[in-house]
């Protein structure tokens, strides 16, 4: 199997320090205040699932969670 695949914050982190846009422009677009997203990216807070779609769609990118198995009790 491999090694431990990024979770989708951390995938989403990658893509915003990547991308051409800048944080403030982001921060503008996705309406999320720019301090939550500084925090997010230097790792300092998560977000939800709400914030991360209008991250991902201000991005253009496909927010699709990785499918696990549930837990047996």
């Amino acid at each position: 199997m491999g090694g431990k695949r990024d979770d989708i914050e951390d995938q989403l982190r990658r893509a915003i320090v990547e991308s051409p846009i800048t944080q403030y422009k982001l921060a503008q677009v996705s309406g999320i205040d720019k301090g939550i997203l500084s925090r997010f990216i230097r790792g300092e807070r998560t977000i939800t699932l709400t914030t991360a779609a209008r991250l991902a769609e201000a991005l253009d990118l496909e927010l699709r969670p990785a499918m696990r198995p549930r837990k047996t009790r």
